[in-house]
């Protein structure tokens, strides 16, 4: 399942609810947390349950929902969307929701929390843990550990803010936080999903800044505009180059098998595990960007 570009829209705006899918977003968030004013929250969360549960919203990416953080309105939000944990008639209502995003984790417990009021709710879906706290990336491993968590989101604005740091456009003030969270998840065997760039008029430090991520070895980037999506999937899509090095790489690798050696040759460069683990990778997110487009 591709993750390459993940879409935030605001949960108090249905229209631009039902034109998200459009976008080509691999994952579509509707959000009730940041982006919804306090004043607004009971507005979104209604705007939001009545796209879910329309028939016709049936696109074909998938559909998360960010709740507010499970310190203050988690449970409330998910009582508006799903109703009561006693009531049989508001839960048996047919509901569009393929993931949960809970903000500002900063332990498993709070996945766990999460995870029991949905499944008192009768809904069992995965989890994408964002992470944007100094504890959460210090808690990122036990997070990335929870069965529940399917991918961790990198959060360097909120994070930056907890830390007091001044965000600088070479990032490092929060490299050390956004390599940890990587890290995690792939030691976990979950998606790691980057940061928000900004500024979505300039699409040549979107390119960048999503270029890094990939070197770091992220799976997918967040995305608050549409125009970032189409930058954010290309960058996450091995080009036909790569995809014709890999499959070199792996008939190679087939042939060396057969032949009892571990390491052997493609186009003058010598392979060995780490170069085809590389590749299955390469061929491993094109079969996920084919799925998911």
């Amino acid at each position: 399942m591709a993750r390459r570009s993940v879409l935030f829209t605001p949960g108090d705006r249905p229209e631009m609810l039902r034109k998200a899918p459009a976008a080509g977003a691999d994952v579509i968030v509707f959000d009730l947390e940041d982006a919804v004013s306090p004043a607004q929250k009971g507005t979104a969360r209604q705007s939001v349950r009545e796209v879910l549960t329309d028939p016709e919203f049936d696109p074909d990416c998938t559909v998360c929902v960010r709740v507010n953080a499970p310190s203050t309105m988690a449970s409330a939000d998910l009582e508006a969307l799903l109703g009561g944990s006693d009531s049989s008639e508001d839960t048996a209502t047919s509901l569009r929701l393929d993931a949960v995003m809970i903000p500002k984790v900063e332990g498993e417990s709070e996945v766990g929390d999460v995870v029991e009021e949905l499944r008192e709710r009768d809904e069992t879906v995965p989890i994408f843990a964002l992470i944007e706290t100094a504890a959460g990336v210090l808690a990122a491993p036990d997070i990335a550990a929870h069965p529940a968590v399917e991918a961790l989101v990198f959060g360097a604005e909120d994070l930056s803010a907890d830390i007091g740091a001044t965000r600088t456009d070479d990032g490092l003030e929060v490299l050390y936080a956004r390599e940890r969270v990587v890290i995690a998840a792939a030691a976990a065997g979950c998606d790691a999903i980057d940061t928000v760039y900004t500024d979505f008029g300039d699409e040549a430090g979107l390119i960048e800044a999503t270029e890094f991520a990939i070197q770091l070895g992220y799976d997918g980037k967040m995305a608050i505009h549409p125009a970032q999506v189409e930058p954010i999937n290309e960058a996450f899509t091995p080009n036909e180059s790569e995809r014709e090095w890999a499959k070199n790489v792996m008939a190679a690798k087939e042939a060396a098998d057969a032949e009892g050696r571990g390491v052997f040759e493609v186009d003058g460069q010598m392979i060995d595990a780490p170069l085809i683990a590389q590749a299955e990778r390469i061929l491993e997110r094109a079969a996920a960007a084919n799925d998911g487009s």
